[in-house]
């Protein structure tokens, strides 16, 4: 086990994220998301194509394009060109037209998840789904993309009027494609994300809605059920919003048990939530924390390294491969808890988090994160294939190195504001 309370020298204990050199190299590891990911991921009849570990395309011929994978793409685009990456705009644009004209049905309204070269290969209308695709919406126009507020507007009206349960402050899981049949279902991932994208929409627009919607998810999800089960997040519900814990769904995204990557994700996303809501709720930020500190207590490997994918409710892995995405997530809370606490214990564990990055996930010969590690921390496949995208690992780059106010495109901006008043 590591120390409780690790501290750091006098000498040594300013933030990394304030060190010249420390910054220069996150934005040289985001500068090499950006060469690895874009030009290879543009799929000529429309949307994106995943990678494989060498860079090239999956499933040249046909491949399937999901909307999260579609839809974060375009976010992503939208920081590079935010920050000054060129070819980002035409990125943007080609993920926009896809999203409009391919993964919105038109006659029955929402959004579909799967499409290939022949149309629509998954029809299901999922509230993740439909959070991606109001953050990719909302990042559009920061960037001033023409598609931007219809696609708000219309995708802000499916969440509202399709997925938005007032009664208990939550969204409502999965539709099938006419929404005849609604999923009994009911999860915090799409929620979680759910909350990611409604702050961006709230940021973007000034529509304060959003934001009450991303307090009530977060009231319901962390101090009505993570809070009491000992700061440790609960995955998965029935359509009462009682805790399923046998529930036993998909290996990827809705896996049993408990994922510590979540805990670190809603660690984040709780700190901006209270930033954003004027530093009303300070349950947030005790919360956030709480679940930080047991994400390393009980989802660290203490003897390897890296996050156990998921734990059992007695704390137990479950599912012991090393994820790229939940070290993303980790840092990127890390950076805010250092900005906001300056306990050493933050601190000293966003250095551990990034000498782990640096030596055992980023892939130093062919480019990209490595998507999965075995428990001893070599690369397997047995969840994902190749690297799947571009968003988790690029956040992570570029989080530390904005102000920690609110969602990293509007901290973008602020930056930017902030560097041409002193001219």
């Amino acid at each position: 086990m590591t120390d409780a309370n690790p501290t750091l020298p006098r000498t040594n204990s300013s933030l990394w994220s304030s060190r010249p050199f420390h910054r220069q190299y996150l934005m040289r590891q985001a500068n090499n998301l950006f060469d690895f990911f874009e030009a290879a991921s543009i799929n000529p009849k429309g949307g994106f194509f995943e990678l494989d570990d060498d860079g090239r395309p999956l499933d040249a011929a046909n491949s399937t394009r999901q909307i999260h994978v579609t839809t974060r793409m375009v976010h992503c685009a939208a920081v590079g060109s935010l920050i000054g990456r060129p070819g980002s705009g035409e990125l943007v644009d080609h993920g926009m037209r896809y999203i409009w004209e391919k993964h919105r049905d038109a006659k029955r309204g929402g959004y579909v998840w799967g499409l290939d070269d022949d149309g629509v290969v998954n029809g299901s209308k999922q509230a993740y789904g439909h959070a991606f695709v109001l953050l990719a919406a909302s990042s559009a126009k920061l960037v001033g993309h023409p598609l931007a507020d219809q696609m708000i507007a219309d995708v802000t009206d499916i969440i509202n009027t399709r997925f938005w349960d007032d009664k208990t402050g939550s969204v409502r899981d999965e539709y099938n494609e006419d929404w005849s049949q609604l999923l009994p279902y009911r999860g915090q991932n799409a929620n979680m994300h759910m909350t990611e994208a409604l702050m961006a929409a709230f940021e973007a627009t000034g529509n304060r809605d959003y934001l009450v919607k991303a307090e009530r998810i977060a009231e319901l999800i962390i101090a009505k059920n993570a809070v009491p089960l000992g700061h440790r997040v609960a995955e998965h519900f029935d359509d009462k919003w009682v805790l399923d814990k046998n529930y036993e769904g998909n290996e990827m995204f809705r896996p049993s048990g408990t994922t510590p990557g979540h805990w670190l994700e809603w660690s984040r996303l709780l700190f901006q939530l209270w930033a954003l809501g004027d530093k009303r709720l300070s349950w947030m930020t005790d919360a956030s924390r709480q679940l930080f500190r047991q994400s390393i207590d009980l989802g660290w490997d203490h003897v390897h390294g890296g996050f156990f994918y998921t734990l059992d409710w007695d704390n137990k892995p479950i599912m012991r491969e090393k994820l790229w995405w939940p070290v993303s997530e980790a840092i990127g809370a890390a950076a805010w808890l250092s900005e906001h606490d300056r306990e050493d214990y933050f601190q000293v564990w966003y250095r551990k988090l990034w000498d782990y990055a640096e030596n055992h996930v980023i892939d130093h010969a062919r480019g990209g994160w490595l998507s999965e590690l075995k428990e001893d921390l070599t690369p397997t496949s047995r969840l994902f294939v190749g690297k799947p995208d571009i968003y988790h690992a690029l956040q992570a780059c570029l989080i530390p190195l904005y102000p920690a106010t609110g969602s990293l495109t509007s901290a973008i901006i602020e930056a930017e504001h902030t560097v041409r008043g002193r001219h």
